[in-house]
C-alpha cells in the first residue's frame, strides 16, 4: 500500500473512533465525520442545537499534504497526534499546523 493510501486510511480510522464514541444522550446535536479524499481534507464536526443556540463546531481538521499529516485543529481529549502515532505514523510525518511556524521546531513533530 502506498504511503498516501495508508495515511488516508489511518486518518479516517482515527476520526471514526471519535465519531463512534459519540454520547448517545445528545438529542439536539450530532458528531459528523467529513472526508474529502480527493483533496485529502478530513474533519470531525459537532452539528446541531443546544438550549436554543446553534452548534456548528469543528472538533478536528486534518489535511494530508506533501506526504505529511497536518493537524490544523484538535479539540479531542487525548489529542489526535497520539492516536496517529499509536497507529504507526512517525512523529516526523505529523505537523502540528495549529502551532505557529516559528514554534514548530521546538515540538517533537515535523516542522512542515
Amino acid at each position: 500500500m502506498d504511503k498516501l493510501k495508508k495515511y488516508q486510511n489511518v486518518v479516517k480510522k482515527a476520526i471514526l473512533k471519535y465519531a463512534d464514541f459519540q454520547d448517545n444522550s445528545r438529542e439536539e446535536s450530532e458528531i459528523q465525520p467529513v472526508f474529502d479524499e480527493k483533496r485529502n481534507h478530513y474533519f470531525l464536526m459537532d452539528i446541531g442545537w443546544k438550549n436554543m443556540h446553534r452548534i456548528h463546531t469543528c472538533l478536528l481538521h486534518i489535511d494530508i499534504k506533501n506526504d505529511k499529516i497536518w493537524i490544523h485543529k484538535d479539540f479531542v481529549e487525548q489529542g489526535i497526534a497520539t492516536d496517529l502515532m499509536e497507529m504507526g505514523i512517525p512523529k516526523s510525518d505529523i505537523v502540528l499546523g495549529f502551532q505557529a511556524p516559528y514554534k514548530r521546531p521546538y515540538t517533537e513533530f515535523a516542522v512542515a
